[in-house]
């Protein structure tokens, strides 16, 4: 198993989705009042985008760090990109 060992990436990454937490805080807030469902879907796919920013960000840390073989990284990316 892989773990981001470096310590400013994995604050980079933990603050990139403290701002995602917020983005979904803001869609439940959206839907609760009654908002537009284009606007829901615009929100939605902006958080979405943000999730897979985080995580090939974190992949790229793994390929970076070299404790994870490229079949393993490759499997990764197959199952959960």
């Amino acid at each position: 198993m892989s773990q981001i060992l470096d310590r400013e990436k994995k604050k980079l990454l933990c603050a990139r989705l403290s701002r995602i937490e917020g983005q979904v805080r803001g869609l439940q807030r959206l839907i609760d009042e009654g908002a537009d469902c284009e606007k829901v879907a615009q929100q939605m796919a902006a958080a979405r985008k943000a999730l897979d920013k985080a995580f090939f960000a974190m992949v790229g840390c793994m390929i970076e760090q070299g404790d994870a073989s490229a079949d393993h990284v490759a499997d990764m990316l197959t199952r959960f990109a």
